[in-house]
């Protein structure tokens, strides 16, 4: 089963956000959180927010699962807010801030895999030794 939470209108550029989602992406949504507290980035704190958000929508419809994971984080452009600043020889230049919507997808671990470690979308080492 899947858990959606959203956030519109973040007053963080997506550029910024994007590169926080390699970081959560995958793993188990308590660990992420713990990841995200450390990364000093104001993107990091929405981020981080979202996923509490996430695992609140979780408790409310499934309240014996316990361990959820990251399935997905979606980062889209959102408005921009546009504002003026005064350029030499009494022109005006255009200031664009970027504002971003994000979207986080939990799914519930299967109860086979609770013991096992990074069992979501990643490599595993080689054999060789």
């Amino acid at each position: 089963m899947e858990v959606i939470a959203k956030t519109k209108f973040a007053r963080v550029s997506p550029r910024k956000l994007r590169y926080l989602r390699p970081v959560v992406i995958n793993k188990e949504a308590e660990s992420a959180i713990e990841v995200l507290k450390n990364i000093p980035n104001s993107g990091a704190v929405i981020i981080r927010k979202l996923i509490k958000s996430a695992l609140s929508n979780a408790g409310q419809k499934k309240p014996e699962q316990k361990l959820w994971y990251v399935k997905n984080l979606l980062i889209d452009e959102g408005p921009r807010m546009k504002r003026m600043r005064s350029a030499p020889m009494g022109r005006a230049v255009v200031i664009q801030k970027k504002l971003s919507h994000l979207k986080v997808i939990l799914e519930e671990i299967p109860e086979s895999q609770i013991n096992k470690r990074n069992i979501y979308g990643t490599k595993g080492k080689s054999n060789r030794a």
